[in-house]
This record gives structure tokens, sequence and C-alpha cells, in this order.
């Protein structure tokens, strides 16, 4: 059962995107389609984030392309009905998978634990340290909230590697799908990522 608190702030945040008029709504997610998606997926949706989808699924629309601009996400609404299942795999390994070509190029958190001495070490520490934290569950393109039923207000974060910054105090703060346009490819390719400039949330221990 979704607490009230969670389910408030995700209606809310639904309703406030829904004002923007920025994107192609479809009807909410159904029960039977959540219970489909976490089984097939391995997660549970944090209870703002799901409710966030049930109010309405937003789904990726043909944009006009600008020129000279590049952009973060081909398709950055995760269609959680209709997409296809190799890219919303992709887009729910995107945290750990770029990080960890991050570590692979020399990147280590200066608050964890000594780097070990080969590279195969250290990805095989981060991979473990990274697996007993929560599952980071897309809400657009490289934008991020923990997964975890029963939970709620995390901070919306967007995720490329080692560069990790806050985009809102919850989901309701987030300022909507704002279309990255800071030089990142179009298709998606964790490189990009290559400073601690904003640390992680969590850190490599």
């Amino acid at each position: 059962m979704t607490s009230e608190g969670g389910a408030r702030l995700g209606r809310q945040a639904a309703y406030r995107l829904a004002q923007l008029d920025c994107c192609v709504i479809e009807a909410g997610l159904t029960e039977a389609e959540f219970a489909r998606i976490e089984h097939e997926y391995g997660f549970e949706f944090a209870d703002d984030h799901r409710a966030f989808l049930a109010v309405g699924l937003r789904v990726h629309e043909p944009r006009e392309e600008e020129p000279g601009a590049s952009y973060a996400w081909e398709g950055p609404w995760p269609d959680w009905r209709n997409g296809d299942p190799d890219q919303l795999r992709q887009q729910l390994n995107w945290p750990v998978d770029c990080l960890l070509e991050d570590v692979q190029g020399g990147h280590w958190h200066p608050a964890g634990d000594e780097r070990p001495g080969s590279i195969e070490a250290a990805v095989d520490l981060a991979r473990t340290q990274l697996a007993r934290v929560p599952k980071m569950i897309p809400v657009y393109a490289h934008r991020f909230l923990p997964a975890g039923h029963g939970t709620f207000g995390h901070p919306v974060l967007s995720m490329w590697g080692c560069d990790i910054i806050q985009y809102g105090t919850d989901l309701l703060d987030y300022p909507g799908p704002s279309v990255a346009k800071a030089g990142h490819p179009e298709s998606p390719s964790c490189s990009g990522a290559t400073t601690f400039e904003h640390p992680p949330q969590t850190t490599l221990e």
C-alpha cells in the first residue's frame, strides 16, 4: 500500500508537470502493470514515483531538432508500458554502468577506502559496494529517483558517471524535463562523465 504522503507528493508532481504541456501523457499505469514492471525488472517504485506514474504515463514526443544541439537521450521518458525491454534495462543500468566506466578510467571518490592497485580490483570493489545501495529508477533521461516501496521524498538526481548533481529536492521540486544540451552525446554513452565536480551521494567505502 502506498503511503498517503508519498501518494500526495507524486500526484502533485504529476499535475504540475501536466501544466507545463511539454510531453504527451497517456493513461496512468494500472496496478497490474506496476506488478508486471516490478517483477520483470526486479525493483519496487518509491511511493511518490509510483503515484506520479499512476496519474499519467509520460511518453516521448517527437521534437524538432535544433541545429547544433546535442541531446542526452533519444527517448528520455521511460515507456514502462510499451518500451523496448532492452532499452529500459539500459536506462535502469545507466547509473552503475557509467560509474564503473569512470572507475575503470581511474576515478575514485576520496571519501572511500584506498583504491585497489589494479583496475579490475577497483571495478570489482565498486560493483560490490554499489550492489548494496538502492537501485536508481529513471524519471527522465539520466534523472533518477531511488527505488523502494514505503519511501518517498528523495532528491531527483542527474547521474552521469561520477558527475552527480541534485535536480530537485524531491519529485515535486524537480523543474521538469529541460533537455540537456551540455555537449553530451545524443545516443547514450557513459564516456561523457569525467570529473568529481559534484560528489556522488553514495560513496565507495
